[in-house]
């Protein structure tokens, strides 16, 4: 079985549970026909840029708190003790009012519903919450994804089928959303997580990342709802790492930047 870390759970996929919608009765424009061609080349810059963040951190050693289970990849009995205590609640799928704003928290408790459930939390109400947004949002493209039989397998399907159903601008809301949370709850057990890291994995993932800090700034002229995302994580262009040493240090510093981009995605 492929080595999977919980670093690379979130980064590759944004594999929400299976939220299948009804189809929209409204036509979908050719969404693609009015972008412009930069446009275009933005969009498909971040997405290559996320999926070589997945296939660098696949790369990366099983992480030493992670074991071969009978379902798969699971936490070690040492690890499951220490439960996570900066996971948000479900209830704050209350607080979405817009639908980007549903999308992110979406994307965001979904992470947070992985590990909670790989420490064997509850998670009856993560699913609650995540399955009443997906309600909300009656994305269609969600439905494309109940099939999938893996993570990079779950994005690339999510992100054709948002793309054909004219919905890829908030493709980038999920993807950001899933990236900050990601990066909150590693910054909690940095040590741990950059325990398998050697200096070329840490450069070349803080490099993408910095690229896609910069093409989702440049997307805000073509996507204005994409501003408060961008706004959000520009902060995080402080981590670009040369050295694993120097990515402990960036983590460490960046700790109240990757907070604050958190609480201004879910907001």
């Amino acid at each position: 079985m492929k080595k999977l870390s919980v670093l690379a759970i979130a980064f590759a996929a944004i594999a929400f549970a299976a939220c299948g919608g009804k189809k929209s009765a409204q036509a979908v424009e050719d969404i693609d026909s009015l972008k412009s061609f930069e446009q275009q080349q933005i969009e498909a810059s971040i997405k290559m840029h996320f999926d070589s963040i997945a296939a660098d951190l696949g790369k990366l050693e099983q992480l030493p708190f992670l074991q071969e289970g009978e379902n798969g990849v699971q936490l070690t009995k040492e690890e499951k003790q220490v439960k996570p205590d900066y996971l948000l609640a479900p209830s704050v799928a209350d607080e979405a009012a817009t639908l980007s704003e549903k999308y992110r928290i979406m994307s965001a408790l979904n992470v947070d519903r992985k590990i909670a459930s790989m420490y064997e939390l509850p998670t009856e109400d993560y699913d609650k919450a995540i399955t009443k947004l997906a309600a909300d949002i009656d994305d269609p493209s969600f439905k494309a994804i109940d099939n999938a039989n893996t993570l990079y397998e779950t994005t690339t399907t999510l992100y054709d089928a948002m793309n054909e159903n004219g919905r890829i601008n908030y493709f980038w809301q999920l993807a950001s959303a899933a990236l900050v949370e990601q990066l909150y709850a590693t910054n909690q057990n940095a040590d741990k997580f950059l325990s398998v890291f050697n200096d070329e994995a840490a450069a070349n993932v803080t490099f993408r990342i910095v690229l896609i800090l910069d093409a989702v700034n440049r997307l805000k002229q073509y996507d204005p709802e994409i501003a408060p995302v961008a706004d959000a994580i520009a902060p995080l262009e402080v981590l670009n790492a040369t050295s694993v040493s120097e990515l402990k240090a960036q983590l460490a510093e960046a700790k109240d930047q990757i907070a604050a981009a958190r609480a201004a995605l879910i907001k």
